[in-house]
């Protein structure tokens, strides 16, 4: 098997982050527009984060999450899968890919990392280092 169809370890490839790109686009693109036909998804207001390609591009993972918190992620997350037949048609429709991705939504945790990446900078012990020059720069 050839090495060059399965990256090994080193991250996803330039295809798979553009094809991401292009996916998280087209979903909220058809969120923005409220153009599925689903009365309780048009009513939430979500947030596509990111999308994650495996390296085949047969299936995407969605990260999403509710704008203001305005109703639960796992509420929202329900609503888009039960909708993700026309999703998945919408993006088939917009790319042009061989498979139309299988689609599969998480909840986006990007914001709790930033959250406890904030609490760590301000730490006492870490701005101590922080603002301390290092002793070999004199």
């Amino acid at each position: 098997m050839s090495s060059k169809r399965f990256p090994t370890g080193q991250g996803p490839s330039q295809r798979q982050l553009r094809v991401g790109e292009l996916i998280r686009r087209t979903i909220s693109d058809v969120l923005n527009r409220a153009e599925i036909h689903d009365p309780d998804l048009n009513a939430m207001s979500i947030t596509v984060g990111e999308v994650s390609c495996s390296p085949d591009l047969k299936v995407a993972t969605v990260y999403v999450m509710p704008l203001m918190g305005s109703v639960p992620v796992e509420e929202a997350i329900k609503a888009l899968a039960r909708n993700k037949g026309e999703l998945r048609r919408r993006i088939g429709a917009e790319l042009t890919l061989k498979y139309a991705p299988d689609l599969r939504f998480r909840p986006d945790e990007t914001f709790d990392r930033l959250d406890e990446t904030r609490r760590l900078f301000s730490d006492p012990t870490v701005q101590r280092d922080l603002t301390t020059p290092d002793e070999d720069e004199g």
